[in-house]
């Protein structure tokens, strides 16, 4: 089992003009929504604790590499290693995603804690479930940000699962 856990950091605050309702992918993904992210799975936590990690693009760019690493035809029964990363813009540091048959490691670069490892199915039901949570969180914080066709798109690509 695995949870993912955001908070929003008071010194990166948004815009108080922006227009979320026709606001560009670009600042949706890097200029909005700053703050930290933890991820917990049984055995260890992995958490930001630099405020200024883009919260919706984290959420956005989880869901993409969880498809990135099921590209193998076979799927969990691969042992062909597929790994895809997560790089923070401001930093150096990577968020380093590996699978193997159904288990993912996840392992940071900034922090000498052990990886977590989840099934692959428990991580794309969370990432998703996840960034779901993020848009409602926000879309009830920022007026028209619920509107904005790019959140709609977003949410229409990575569909809750049941």
């Amino acid at each position: 089992m695995i949870e993912l856990g955001y908070s929003l950091s008071n010194r990166f605050p948004d815009p108080p003009q922006t227009d979320y309702r026709s606001v560009g992918v670009r600042s949706l993904r890097h200029d909005l929504f700053c703050g930290d992210i933890h991820l917990e799975a049984e055995g260890g936590e992995l958490a930001t604790s630099w405020g200024w990690v883009p919260v919706l693009d984290f959420a956005w760019a989880v869901c993409d590499i969880v498809e990135e690493i099921d590209r193998d035809p076979a799927g969990g029964r691969s042992s062909a290693l597929q790994q895809s990363e997560l790089d923070f813009t401001e930093s150096a540091d990577l968020l380093r995603f590996s699978r193997r048959f159904n288990w993912v490691e996840i392992r940071a670069d900034w922090t000498e804690a052990p990886p977590l490892t989840v099934r692959h199915g428990e991580l794309r039901r969370e990432a998703r479930d996840f960034l779901h949570d993020v848009i409602a969180d926000l879309a009830d914080m920022h007026e028209g940000l619920a509107d904005n066709p790019a959140v709609w798109e977003l949410q229409a690509r990575f569909p809750r699962m049941p």
